[in-house]
């Protein structure tokens, strides 16, 4: 399962050859480098950290400066682990950049999603408010917590009961987005559709895990300079 880690810089549009509007987001995603490397005979599985973003040292704690040193790089602001055979063969150091995806490929996008803060069980869970007449006293409120008599013989409220609480602010996966345009030159990935997560936010782009069948990458229109002069 490859992957790069990125940030994701907002949402436009883009234009097919055949006049269709694509929304995608677009992940800046600047070369990672490899931290660390896991093997079966030191941590028992296979797998690869990179680093994404530099920090300033006196930021760094001296935990983070060690880690990155050996890989004579500056500490990072973001580690993760990607479990790739394609990784396999880098070294400490290495860089991984955007080249790895092409047009057209199916991703699995993890990301932070947006903090709501604290909510009601109407906005969260989209329970149904009660009577608005006046002599109500139970508007939006939660329901009933029983169910058939349950709770009185467990003696316990079931998991996942609708309930106020906080909503957003939790990983969270997109799943089998399509990579319309990988910018070398800029260092960005063009994902169509929407990415988890706030402007700036950091994310990771790895291979879908149940991607369906590749569709081939739209063409797009190409806008030069010399000619809209």
């Amino acid at each position: 399962m490859k992957g790069i880690l990125g940030r994701k810089l907002g949402m436009t549009q883009v234009f097919t050859e055949d006049g269709v509007l694509i929304p995608v987001t677009v992940v800046e995603a600047t070369p990672n480098i490899v931290l660390q490397k896991k093997t079966n005979e030191n941590d028992g599985y296979e797998a690869v950290q990179l680093g994404f973003e530099d920090v300033k040292e006196r930021r760094a704690t001296k935990a983070c400066k060690g880690h990155a040193a050996k890989a004579n790089t500056a500490p990072k602001r973001f580690a993760r682990e990607f479990k790739a055979e394609e990784f396999n063969g880098l070294e400490l150091g290495t860089e991984v950049k955007v080249d790895i995806f092409n047009d057209g490929d199916i991703v699995d996008v993890i990301g932070t999603s947006k903090g709501k803060g604290y909510n009601g069980t109407v906005v969260r869970n989209n329970a149904k408010i009660g009577p608005k007449s006046h002599g109500s006293g139970h508007h939006r409120h939660i329901g009933s917590l029983a169910t058939n008599g349950i709770t009185s013989r467990q003696g316990k409220i079931l998991k996942g009961t609708i309930m106020a609480g906080q909503e957003g602010g939790y990983r969270t996966t997109n799943q089998n987005l399509q990579i319309v345009k990988v910018d070398v030159e800029n260092n960005c990935l063009l994902i169509k559709g929407n990415v988890p997560g706030p402007k700036r936010g950091m994310v990771m782009v790895c291979s879908a895990k149940c991607a369906k069948k590749a569709k081939p990458a739209p063409t797009l229109v190409q806008y030069n300079r010399s000619e809209e002069e």
